[in-house]
């Protein structure tokens, strides 16, 4: 049994502790939490049964903690995952991995230098429609690559930002892209392949934080096709849409719904049987608001750890959509285009004020 403890316990807390103490995981079991609001961590223990600890040291000293997930603010992610991986314990860290390559790349020497596994959570790749969908372009379904898209349109008003200090700062946390988007950024680079280049613009629309909330951009693939990012949160009055379109020479797919979680279009050149079972069986996952993989997530985590599998999105994966977002806030701030890769010079990301 892989005990997991959780290093924060905020908004996205609650759904690895439904999980995980709620007995959804086989063979992985909710061991601890900590925060350094009391509070917060008390409220956690009392639901869940477990310790709740205030101190960081004291957690990584706990002998009943064999993995932490990270679940503090982004700007954070990086000291923290050192320190854990310093405590010879695995890592899971929530989306973005970090906000700086510099701080990714450390965390990537910190997990090799201890021995442990470092895993970036992006679970929409578990999403049961993305899951047949990249079936399909592994089996060459979509011929050539044209045109991919994502979406991303929801609701974030000032309360929601209120809620935390460091929402929508650069050094803590970044905009729309950085937060809401990044596992729709994510999607497009693993569908589509190596970027090559990247344009965009922002604007800081509807309330009142240092980063952005809306960015429209254009990407180049190195296979020639072409991308559109769209990401908002200044959706008014309710989230509408998180989506990815993929358009190939010989099929389209588009996965819609609040968190690319139901197949809107599946129209292929050449029919399948299998593309009726597709629509019947496959089309649309449970609703929840973070998405509708994290439980497959931790089961692939439970999976990697127990039989020594590869991580799907390990360090050196989670880094290369960091890269991406950093080039796209490079080309934000000069209002040029910015070639991959790259060495930040005018992206905001982690700075402090």
């Amino acid at each position: 049994m892989i005990r997991v403890g959780l290093l924060g316990c905020g908004r996205i807390a609650k759904r690895h502790a439904d999980l995980l103490g709620g007995g959804h995981i086989n063979g992985a079991v909710l061991a601890a939490v900590c925060d350094e609001v009391p509070e917060r961590a008390n409220q956690f223990a009392s639901r869940y049964a477990v310790p709740g600890v205030h101190n960081l040291a004291d957690f990584l000293g706990r002998t009943d903690v064999d993995v932490v997930s990270v679940l503090t603010p982004s700007g954070l992610h990086a000291v923290h995952a050192i320190g854990v991986a310093r405590a010879g314990k695995h890592i899971i860290v929530e989306k973005p991995m970090a906000l700086r390559l510099a701080d990714a790349d450390a965390m990537i020497q910190a997990c090799d230098a201890a021995g442990v596994k470092l895993f970036v959570v992006k679970q929409n790749r578990f999403n049961v429609p993305v899951v047949k969908a990249r079936e399909a372009l592994l089996a060459g379904r979509f011929g050539k690559l044209i045109l991919g898209t994502v979406r991303v349109r929801w609701c974030r008003d000032q309360s929601y930002y209120d809620q935390d200090k460091w929402r929508g700062t650069w050094a803590y946390d970044g905009g729309v892209l950085a937060n809401q988007a990044s596992h729709h950024v994510d999607m497009l680079e693993w569908f589509f392949g190596d970027v090559v280049s990247v344009h965009a613009r922002a604007a800081t629309a509807l309330v009142n934080i240092e980063a952005e909330d809306t960015v429209v951009a254009t990407l180049q693939f190195r296979n020639g096709a072409l991308g559109v990012i769209e990401a908002t949160t200044a959706v008014r009055p309710k989230d509408l849409e998180g989506s990815l379109s993929i358009l190939g020479e010989k099929g389209t797919v588009e996965i819609a719904g609040f968190a690319v979680n139901k197949i809107r279009h599946w129209q292929f050149r050449d029919e399948l049987p299998s593309d009726a079972d597709v629509f019947e069986n496959f089309s649309v996952n449970p609703p929840n608001v973070y998405g509708f993989g994290h439980q497959a997530y931790y089961e692939h985590v439970v999976d990697c750890l127990s039989n020594q599998s590869p991580a799907l999105v390990d360090g050196l994966e989670g880094r290369k959509s960091l890269e991406l977002i950093s080039a796209l806030y490079e080309s934000i701030e000069t209002g040029k285009e910015v070639e991959l890769h790259f060495n930040p010079k005018r992206c905001r990301l982690g700075e402090t004020s």
